[in-house]
């Protein structure tokens, strides 16, 4: 094992002996190979950049470089964009490790010394973010490296493999160019993506943001705090903010257009799809901290005098979110609620049997008028998972669901 801070100054020497210079980058092109070094930078006594390819290194130590070849034949063409630069790209720098769903800032990188026929090859091992590494940075250059090495022992090591290292790129054609790739984050839970992105910053949340699915990206908004969310779609462009709302329950969708400047609220709306964009409307017309601001329009319903195996191909088509389908709400003709039926009631009956016929209860409901104290209530009172929101003629106009109180609790305490 070697690490960067040994490397960075590296007597380099040619393969007659001829001082070359000092190392002062390493570039990895991850088209190529992402964990080989590809490229070694060495700065001459001329203050020149010269670069070496990984094929004319012959050995590698913690003394010195030597190349296979003569100094006249030292010579490389890197691509001009598209390389991750050690010293350039990872050191100092925030990074997120996903195995442990966390941003940190990398101390020293770990390499691995692998001899490949002819020539030495560095392998990038780990991004080392521990005590010890500090340490061994902090003593680099004062004291020999075999006493660094048993100085940083004692502390403690923690290191995060390569494979789990996510670098940040906020600039989205560099991005590209260096394939950064955020598919782990994806795979994360929304909350714990959330908690990476209140590490980051406004950039760095962009950047995760813009290389995320529309539908992973706006749960991962929909866990960040309301003034996070308006912040981060604020930096985006309309059309992106317009595809991440769209996804988003509509009752999230118009808290945080509520909160947008006015002319940025409308240019998302525009953007967004009729339908979206309608029922983002509808609930932007009800009052802040209301029941009808609180409530969301997807949800189940049907006719009172529909059958079960009518409903059950319903919840079949149904495509909101999970949240909302604890039951299924009647209506008459009017559109008047008139019942309420649980899920398990409905597994349980006969497919020909009338949905009304399955209610037991009386339909527990708020005005979309009510207050905030009033819906919290209601949901402690009755034990609810969800309060469906009516108008002064008992139509339904959407519902409220536990989590969404859940909230409001945590927001009083």
């Amino acid at each position: 094992m070697i690490y960067f801070t040994e490397l960075e100054n590296l007597p380099t020497h040619d393969a007659k002996g001829e001082y070359l210079g000092r190392l002062v980058d390493l570039g990895i092109n991850p088209s190529q190979n992402s964990f080989i070094v590809d490229y070694f930078s060495v700065m001459t006594p001329k203050k020149e950049i010269i670069c070496i390819a990984r094929e004319q290194i012959s050995t590698i130590s913690v003394r010195a470089i030597q190349t296979s070849v003569p100094a006249g034949e030292v010579f490389c063409s890197p691509p001009d964009e598209g390389l991750i630069y050690i010293k350039k790209d990872v050191l100092d720098q925030q990074i997120i490790d996903v195995n442990n769903q966390k941003v940190v800032r990398a101390i020293d990188v770990d390499f691995d010394i692998q001899p490949n026929h002819q020539h030495s090859e560095l392998r990038i091992v780990a991004v080392n973010v521990g005590l010890n590494a500090a340490v061994r940075r902090l003593l680099q250059g004062f004291i020999a490296k075999h006493r660094i090495r048993t100085i940083a022992s004692v502390f403690p090591t923690k290191t995060i493999p390569w494979e789990f290292v996510n670098l940040i790129e906020p600039d989205p054609s560099r991005r590209v160019k260096l394939r950064i790739s955020y598919n782990r984050l994806a795979q994360l839970h929304p909350a714990d993506l959330a908690d990476i992105l209140e590490e980051l910053s406004r950039d760095e949340q962009r950047s995760v943001i813009e290389s995320l699915d529309d539908e992973t990206a706006a749960e991962a908004v929909s866990e960040i705090p309301t003034r996070m969310q308006v912040a981060l779609l604020n930096s985006l462009s309309a059309d992106k903010a317009a595809d991440i709302v769209e996804e988003m329950a509509p009752d999230e969708a118009a808290d945080v257009l509520q909160e947008l400047p006015p002319e940025t609220s409308a240019e998302v709306l525009a953007k967004m799809e009729t339908e979206e964009a309608n029922e983002v409307r509808e609930l932007l017309g009800f009052e802040e901290n209301t029941a009808g601001g609180l409530m969301t329009t997807e949800f189940i319903v049907a006719l009172e005098t529909a059958t079960v195996e009518a409903a059950v191909e319903v919840l079949k088509n149904f495509s909101g979110p999970l949240e909302t389908i604890h039951s299924i709400y009647l209506i008459a003709a009017n559109l008047v609620l008139t019942g309420v039926v649980p899920l398990g009631r409905l597994l349980v009956a006969d497919r020909n049997a009338s949905l009304n016929s399955l209610v037991i209860d009386s339909v527990i409901s708020v005005p979309f008028h009510a207050d905030e104290k009033t819906v919290i209530n209601l949901f402690h009172k009755y034990n609810l998972l969800a309060l469906p929101v009516v108008d002064d003629n008992r139509r339904l106009l959407g519902v409220v669901t536990a989590d969404d109180v859940l909230e409001l609790v945590v927001k009083e305490k």
